[in-house]
């Protein structure tokens, strides 16, 4: 139980040692991926159809809704075009 607990706070300190913006950067890059596999699934597209639609790899796809990829603003645009969705909105 002592070695769980030691464990625990030092995943506490290195999440608390990440700068804000790179934990920003993280949720925009969720936010983005959690809404691509929503409009995906509404529309009934698959990966494969999505990278044909976008002349991308399958595999790249998978890396864009693993919420992990750091999506460019070029990617951004890509996918807003061939979806046919805004999925930034600058107030």
């Amino acid at each position: 139980m002592k070695r769980e607990e030691g464990t625990w706070e030092l995943v506490q300190q290195l999440i608390a040692a990440i700068p804000p913006e790179q934990k920003k950067q993280f949720d925009y890059s969720n936010d983005i991926s959690d809404r691509l596999d929503a409009i995906m699934k509404e529309r009934g597209i698959s990966q494969r159809e999505l990278a044909r639609m976008t002349g991308k790899r399958p595999s790249e796809v998978t890396r864009w809704l693993s919420g992990q990829h750091n999506f460019t603003l070029a990617t951004i645009a890509k996918l807003s075009v061939a979806l046919n969705h805004d999925f930034v909105a600058v107030i």
